[in-house]
């Protein structure tokens, strides 16, 4: 769980950048690109040990690293390594299905986590919840429309500017502070609190879903801390998302999304919406583990797909930028965690999402990990420690193959 964590980086200097551009030979070629499938290449022709990675298959499958359900690795454009991992949720969660609780509001239906119909899998289809990974998604349907011009408004717009502010409780000087850069690195400064964990009755995610009107309860918190001085992970600032794009642009993100960014990658996709209808950017967005990979790998690639620049380079770099500490040592942009390397300088790019769904971008290694799973009472495997078995799995810094 989250935190708050002092903000040490407040600004990001003109030119301060993470992202190394690509050269443009060393992208895929036209045939490679996976708008309707990744190739397939085995682990050694690009620098995999194999060896390694079945022995993380067998731990995986052993549950040693809890309740995964699928992982992938595309290394150089080529899907190496692809697993699902079977479980029976039903069983699994039975008991907690009946019961009523902070993640069962509702005995069936999309926001009962514990039904099988809805989680993880969407009825019966490979499309997999993914949790937070939803806010990196988001982030990036953003950048597109501000780049397109359809989202005019700067980063640096109040945020009540899209709110009736005499329907707005607890409204301060410090609320009317409140930036829409300030929703994108979880900086807004509200009272909200989601350290503790998602079953616990006084997790404000929960709390949220438990409402009718969650846009309502976000706007509604009180004030902690001034706007940009304090980290502190909140779900329910990233649904303001939604709700803004569609003051902004009269258009529904969703929509959007899916004509700009998931149509040209070949994705398909289920999105869900609040009771109010509002598509649920912080935690509803569902896709298969293929798919996720297109999403790292897009921005592997500076936003390029096809010969096409389908997120602006600009948005990229400033998504990938650390603008603050965040919890277990990670630094956080516009929706991306960045987890320092250890054995280099610069960062490994991630989304993450509760439950065990992570998408992992290695740029010095060209690769691309995902992981999906569903181990939402234990605690999650820390990030590092799927990371430590991926990097000895490669062999060569390119994508030559293994000695």
């Amino acid at each position: 769980m989250t935190a708050a964590i002092l903000i040490f980086v407040t600004c990001i200097l003109p030119g301060q950048v993470v992202l190394q551009a690509q050269d443009p030979d060393s992208r895929p070629s036209e045939s490679k690109w996976p708008t309707h499938g990744w190739a397939k290449a085995k682990p050694s022709s690009v620098g995999l040990d194999e060896k390694a990675l079945a022995a993380f298959d067998a731990d995986l499958a052993s549950g040693k690293y809890s309740l995964v359900d699928s992982f992938a690795v595309i290394r150089c454009g080529n899907s190496v390594f692809e697993k699902a991992y079977s479980h029976d949720y039903g069983t699994i969660y039975a008991k907690e299905a009946k019961m009523r609780g902070p993640l069962n509001a509702h005995l069936t239906g999309p926001y009962n986590y514990f039904d099988p119909a809805w989680h993880p899998y969407y009825h019966g289809t490979d499309l997999h919840s993914m949790q937070s990974v939803s806010k990196t998604v988001s982030s990036a349907i953003l950048g597109i429309a501000i780049t397109r011009d359809d989202f005019k408004a700067g980063l640096d717009t109040p945020l009540l500017t899209y709110f009736d502010v005499a329907k707005v409780k607890n409204g301060d000087d410090r609320k009317r502070r409140i930036t829409l850069r300030h929703v994108l690195t979880m900086t807004t400064g509200l009272d909200w609190n989601e350290e503790i964990a998602y079953d616990d009755p006084k997790n404000d995610a929960s709390l949220m879903e438990a409402t009718d009107d969650w846009v309502q309860y976000v706007i509604d918190r009180p004030m902690a801390h001034e706007p940009g001085r304090v980290f502190n992970y909140s779900s329910g600032v990233s649904e303001l998302l939604a709700y803004i794009f569609q003051k902004e642009t009269g258009q529904d993100i969703e929509k959007y999304g899916e004509k700009y960014l998931f149509t040209p990658l070949g994705i398909k996709h289920y999105w869900k919406r609040t009771p109010m209808g509002v598509v649920d950017t912080e935690g509803g967005l569902f896709l298969n583990t293929t798919d996720l990979a297109k999403i790292g790998y897009l921005y592997l690639h500076d936003g390029i797909w096809d010969r096409k620049q389908i997120v602006s380079q600009d948005w990229v770099r400033q998504s990938l930028t650390p603008f603050t500490d965040a919890e277990e040592g990670f630094k956080y942009g516009f929706k991306w965690w960045l987890l320092p390397r250890t054995d280099r300088p610069g960062y490994i790019w991630m989304a993450r999402g509760f439950g065990g769904q992570r998408l992992m971008v290695f740029p010095e290694e060209n690769l691309v990990a995902v992981f999906t799973g569903w181990e939402i009472l234990k605690d999650e495997t820390p990030d590092r420690d799927l990371v430590n078995r991926l990097l000895p799995a490669v062999r060569t810094q390119t994508c030559a193959a293994a000695p």
